[in-house]
């Protein structure tokens, strides 16, 4: 028998066409508002850069601002690219969101850089963050850091050195370690720490990188079992006819980088049906994408979601929600997607 997952929200903060910047964060704030007077478990920002349907560059700055309009539910990020910064920088930014927001900020860690090669490189231009090996040696530093513990320095020279992400830490943020890989599934496990599989963007390897991680789980000093969720993207609306046609728009933003074609702002749905219907863009992908997203109505979509987590031993699902608007539809408020959240919270 199936069982209700708890349900969270990844967001990315989509730019539709003719949105400005402002407009965008004003949209995922009141979406983040919503999730919780819906009593979702946590909200979760991306870090992408450069992307002209992306503006959730800098996390610890969305985070900050959810914060003052929200009440009970978790904030986060998912996740912050770690080798793009310095490890001590990350761990001061989520101890001063710690201390902002007491028991409701998670740290998610990636390793992914985010962007393409060349933004990648104007980030990583001070070179000590650059050094991707280091990466599991990184997220051992931020753990520590952020502890009211902190971290010691050692010299070759002898002495020590104490470093604190904050000066009197009364909480510690919930790290938490992001992929979509073999590679991060282990490290988890070899850190004792919460793993989230990226599942909205390929879906490829799921089974494979929980097996993994809860094979090789080794019990830390803040997690004694493993412990994971999934992530999915979800468009849900009244009727199906509508949910499908506020997937369309995003299918073809996948479709562009999985071509490797120039990004846009993301279409809005009569725009994207106009261009899908010369262009035929999506369509390779459509059939493949509506089957392992949750497309459909409340209570078809709850329904393949609870099975969803059943299958794979989970008991959370990260949406995130991906309906795009109507031309008519307001530019700083996300109707699709509040509705979507709506529907879901049943």
């Amino acid at each position: 028998m199936s069982v209700t997952p708890a349900l969270s929200v990844l967001d990315l903060v989509p730019v539709r066409s003719g949105q400005t910047s402002a407009q965008a964060i004003t949209a995922s704030l009141s979406l983040a508002e919503r999730a919780d007077a819906l009593g979702y478990r946590r909200y979760w920002f991306a870090e992408h850069h450069n992307m002209p349907a992306v503006a959730s560059t800098t996390p610890p700055v969305l985070v900050a601002a959810a914060a003052g309009r929200t009440r009970s539910i978790r904030l986060g990020s998912g996740g912050v690219m770690l080798p793009n910064h310095s490890p001590l920088v990350v761990a001061e930014q989520f101890a001063a969101l710690e201390a902002i927001a007491p028991g409701r900020i998670d740290l998610g860690l990636g390793r992914a850089p985010g962007s393409d090669p060349v933004i990648t490189q104007l980030l990583r231009q001070s070179g000590t963050t650059s050094d991707v090996e280091r990466f599991p040696d990184h997220v051992r530093d931020i753990a520590s850091l952020v502890s009211a513990e902190g971290a010691t320095v050692r010299f070759t020279s002898g002495g020590t050195y104490d470093v604190h992400a904050t000066p009197a830490a009364s909480g510690v943020p919930e790290v938490w370690l992001l992929g979509s890989s073999d590679y991060s599934a282990q490290l988890a496990a070899s850190l004792g720490l919460p793993y989230v599989f990226a599942n909205h963007f390929s879906g490829e390897g799921l089974d494979r990188a929980l097996g993994l991680y809860r094979d090789q789980f080794q019990p830390s000093a803040t997690l004694d079992a493993p412990r994971t969720f999934l992530t999915a993207n979800a468009v849900v609306a009244d009727t199906e006819a509508e949910a499908v046609e506020r997937m369309l728009p995003q299918a073809r933003m996948m479709a562009r980088l999985r071509g490797n074609r120039p990004l846009t702002a993301l279409e809005t749905v009569e725009q994207a049906a106009a261009a899908e219907a010369t262009d035929q863009l999506a369509a390779p992908l459509l059939d493949a994408l509506h089957r392992r997203w949750f497309v459909g109505t409340g209570h078809d979509v709850r329904a393949r979601l609870a099975a969803f987590a059943t299958e794979h031993g989970v008991d959370e699902v990260m949406i995130a929600p991906v309906a795009a608007s109507y031309d008519a539809e307001p530019l700083d408020a996300p109707v699709g997607r509040i509705r979507t959240l709506e529907l879901l919270a049943g």
